[in-house]
């Protein structure tokens, strides 16, 4: 057997910053080898393990995390740590549940695990790689969504770095400097995303803008601005589509795009939100759903498997890259509860055709 809270907190210890995960994933594969997985790190980095047979269910997480240290520590019936929502707490519960239904002998098919890397980075390099391996017939994406709680879609985004560069002039001349320039066009960003979401209340339809970055300065020959915008898109606009607007709007800057992804969101009437549904009620929760602001890899391997999924896992997505980040032990564990209720209730019959060409 396996301690669920000990698990975590070794996971919590080991730093695995987006493309420095390999220690991690040395550990992961060592922990679920011992439990009786097949187990090793594929080519893409990403610790994966294999119990069972049949039609896969993949169990997709990811173990990166972004930058800042957290204090592993346990206060109050919580665990703080990097990752300890974002996604470590929900592979995890992957681990542990997948283990107690190995060892009951009660896997509902090949449960394939993959703990992937680069989520955060944005270049989503291991659900990149495990789209082109497996053919699921399931899949449940490893993202925080509290334990009575199903996420059934993500938004999409669009990065873009704008640079504005010209001939330095004199501070009272008429001529608009470089920084006002990159900041006209932030403003006429911000003004098509204000238009475009009247009328649509809730926030998945919108366009979302961030100004991530921004700076300007001058040799006195010459002056330059720089930003770096990112926007939140809906499923109603693709990337494409915002980026060929977005270029109409550059004010003389010189844009590049990239990270483009679209917005995914899952079907609801499936066996597999059936049997979450299910696991939440046995386990004593009332649940419900969430469509997520946010981008997972969701949207990477959605579009592709055009299987069943939805994302799960215990935590607070509010706690995501933040220094309080952190999750309830008791919610953590009540979280396995539920994933081992619901891959057991799971029918082959009902999860369709397919299997694995890897």
């Amino acid at each position: 057997m396996i301690d669920p809270v000990a698990l975590l907190t070794h996971m919590l210890d080991i730093p695995s910053v987006s493309t420095q995960e390999a220690h991690l994933a040395r550990f992961l594969v060592a922990q679920m080898s011992r439990l009786g997985f097949e187990s090793f790190v594929d080519d893409a980095g990403n610790a994966v393990g294999i119990a069972g047979s049949g039609p896969d269910i993949v169990l997709l997480g990811h173990i990166d995390t972004v930058a800042g240290h957290v204090p592993v520590r346990v206060e109050g019936g919580r665990l703080y740590g990097r990752g300890a929502v974002d996604a470590k707490g929900p592979f995890a519960a992957f681990i542990c549940a997948a283990a107690r239904l190995a060892g009951s002998k009660a896997l509902p098919g090949r449960l394939v695990l993959i703990g992937a890397v680069e989520e955060e980075a944005a270049s989503s390099k291991g659900a990149k790689y495990a789209v082109t391996r497996y053919n699921p017939v399931a899949c449940v994406i490893g993202e925080p969504s509290g334990w009575d709680r199903l996420t059934l879609g993500y938004k999409g985004r669009l990065l873009v770095d704008g640079i504005w560069k010209q001939p330095a002039a004199h501070s009272a001349g008429r001529e608009p400097s470089a920084a006002e320039r990159a900041v006209a066009c932030w403003n006429a960003i911000v003004d098509h995303c204000t238009a475009y979401n009247d009328g649509r209340a809730r926030l998945f339809d919108q366009l979302l803008p961030s100004l991530r970055a921004i700076r300007s300065w001058s040799d006195g020959l010459t002056e330059q601005a720089e930003w770096t915008v990112g926007v939140r898109l809906p499923p109603a606009i693709s990337p494409d589509t915002l980026a060929t607007t977005i270029t109409g709007l550059a004010h003389g800057g010189m844009l590049q795009f990239h990270d483009l992804c679209p917005a995914y969101q899952a079907e609801k009437n499936t066996p597999l939100v059936r049997a979450f549904l299910k696991g939440i009620r046995v386990a004593g929760g009332h649940p419900g759903f969430v469509l997520k602001t946010g981008t997972s890899d969701m949207n990477v391997v959605g579009p592709v498997w055009q299987c069943p999924i939805l994302a799960y896992g215990p935590g607070d997505s509010n706690l995501d890259h933040t220094p309080d980040e952190h999750v309830v032990i008791e919610e953590f564990l009540r979280a396995i509860d539920v994933l081992a209720i619901a891959l057991r209730s799971l029918e082959e019959q009902d999860a369709g055709g397919g299997g694995a060409r890897a």
